[in-house]
């Protein structure tokens, strides 16, 4: 561990083997201090499979965890898979291929389920679902809701966290009410790409300086992330991987040690069960 005392976790980022910078990317986060990940996988069609039925999916899950093997072996600590189904995927299925709403949802639906079978069996930790966060019609948006009801039940089901991507919301209350309605504690709700204060699920912040403040003054749990999106034609594209440890260096100058110890053990615990400081090298 560095001289920060600190385990360090990206809650929300994806890594490219074949076109993206990958594993140097991680070496990157390691240098700066870093020391866990949360690899979600990219959207199904940036790896370029378009899927007919659920099995489809586990090339891009394959792929996700060979590359979060790899990433382990450069980490202090470790780096773990979140799979599931980008909720964008409904556009291309119902606007490019021309696929009713119903059916996208079946499809969509079928691929939560396989990803759950990685949760049950071993590698991955968590689950990725959500919604368009783009104006859609009334079907394609209860399609999308109800494939992410599908994902709070097969995660109370394998006994998982659900990371989200959806629309800009500072109260998704009821998005968390779905979830126990399905079995799955709301703090078990993970929204990504969160501002500093929200309501109903387990904010995970993008680590912004001024985020990060209004998070760290609520007193209330969150995570820190990047959406590192590793894409060669968006290399400017959202924030970089090591900008987590550098934000925790800036959180932890300003005196807001608390909130870093919300961020990077007790949070990822209670949301997870995972044990960044026992899954430390040397810990």
């Amino acid at each position: 561990m560095s001289d920060l005392d600190t385990p360090i976790l990206d809650n929300h980022l994806h890594l490219d083997p074949d076109r993206g910078r990958g594993i140097d990317a991680v070496e990157d986060f390691a240098r700066s201090d870093g020391t866990h990940l949360l690899v979600v996988n990219k959207p199904s069609w940036h790896l370029g499979v378009e899927p007919k039925v659920g099995e489809d999916f586990r090339a891009v899950f394959d792929r996700t965890i060979a590359v979060v093997e790899r990433a382990s072996a450069v980490l202090d600590g470790t780096a773990w898979p979140v799979l599931g189904v980008h909720p964008g995927l409904i556009s291309r299925l119902v606007d490019d291929r021309g696929m009713a709403p119903a059916d996208a949802r079946d499809l969509m639906a079928a691929g939560i389920e396989v990803a759950s079978e990685y949760v049950a069996d071993g590698p991955a930790v968590a689950l990725k679902s959500g919604r368009p966060h783009y104006d859609v019609s009334d079907a394609v948006w209860e399609a999308s809701n109800a494939v992410m009801r599908t994902a709070f039940e097969r995660g109370a089901a394998v006994d998982c966290a659900v990371q989200l991507h959806t629309e800009a919301s500072e109260d998704l209350t009821e998005v968390a009410e779905w979830a126990e309605d399905a079995g799955l504690p709301r703090e078990r709700v993970v929204k990504h790409y969160a501002a500093g204060r929200l309501a109903g699920p387990t904010p995970s912040v993008m680590s912004e300086k001024e985020r990060l403040e209004t998070a760290a003054e609520s007193g209330k749990p969150f995570l820190m992330e990047t959406d590192f999106v590793d894409d060669p034609d968006r290399p400017g594209a959202v924030l970089g991987p090591k900008t987590v440890p550098r934000r925790v260096r800036w959180l932890l100058s300003e005196g807001y040690d608390d909130a870093v110890e919300r961020a990077h053990v007790t949070t990822p615990e209670r949301v997870y069960g995972l044990d960044l400081r026992g899954t430390l090298d040397g810990a």
